[in-house]
């Protein structure tokens, strides 16, 4: 029997009404969304000449701005790795307490778990916006900004870790004796490290990128320059800031993803 035979002696899964039913919805959907929103594609293409002029412009970077673009840059990577390094600190704390494994009072989890779920929700420039507000212009508020962010993106992905381990060395320590300290370091840790450093590496990355439009908001970085730059419409130097950062971001990624690779062999 050939694959073509074979192929058509295998059972064909009926296309169910429903699967009609959510394509008109999604089509209804898209319709709407375009209406509401006055959405027109030839809109993308109304000033699509200015758009080579400005492209023309950037192209041509302002050199003898990058003395003043190196400061705000540093700033922006030490926010990122201080945001990186507070909010993985608090999620991995969290996640323990979080994972149903490790945590047996289902109350307690469902708490924690909907306040990991509310903070989860506040997308980072509108947390650069609050905390801008309350501790004042600065790189603070953009530390404070990516700490919390950093927190929502490692504690989801580590306690989902945290519960898809073996069970079995987990028993083992109980059988032992071993108080929930003693379970965690010897019995969860081996196993779940690894993921744990994966996760951070992974959030650095999103930090970088995250906290150079931070600036927009007020919550220091190169983004206040890219801000000030724009708002002159100076777009030499706006080229400049925008090829720094993503030679920067470029190299941040590729060493981060190649450590990555290496942690999780």
């Amino acid at each position: 029997m050939n694959n073509s035979e074979h192929l058509k002696q295998l059972p064909k899964k009926k296309f169910q009404i429903m699967n009609i039913v959510w394509i008109l919805v999604f089509i209804v959907g898209f319709v709407l969304s375009v209406q509401s929103t006055d959405t027109h594609l030839s809109d993308l293409f109304k000033n699509f000449g200015q758009f080579c002029d400005i492209f023309v412009e950037m192209s041509h970077p302002d050199w003898n701005y990058f003395s003043t673009v190196v400061g705000p840059l540093i700033e922006t990577l030490k926010m990122a790795i201080l945001g990186t390094f507070l909010g993985s600190i608090i999620a991995f704390i969290y996640s323990f307490a979080i994972a149903r494994n490790i945590v047996k009072n289902k109350i307690i989890v469902a708490v924690l778990r909907i306040i990991m779920n509310i903070i989860r929700t506040v997308p980072d420039l509108l947390l650069g916006a609050i905390f801008a507000a309350i501790v004042g212009i600065g790189p603070l508020a953009g530390v404070l900004a990516l700490t919390v962010f950093t927190f929502g993106v490692v504690v989801k992905l580590f306690y989902e870790a945290i519960e898809t381990i073996d069970e079995g060395p987990i028993e083992a320590m109980k059988a032992v004796g071993a108080n929930k300290l003693q379970i965690i370091q010897e019995a969860v840790m081996p196993q779940v490290l690894t993921y744990f450093i994966s996760y951070v590496l992974y959030a650095f990355e999103i930090n970088v990128r995250a906290s150079t439009v931070l600036g927009y908001v007020g919550a220091g970085g190169i983004g206040v320059l890219l801000q000030i730059s724009l708002g002159r419409f100076n777009y030499a130097q706006t080229g400049l800031i925008i090829l720094v950062i993503f030679v920067v971001v470029f190299l941040i990624d590729y060493v981060s993803s190649k450590f990555r690779e290496a942690v999780m062999k």
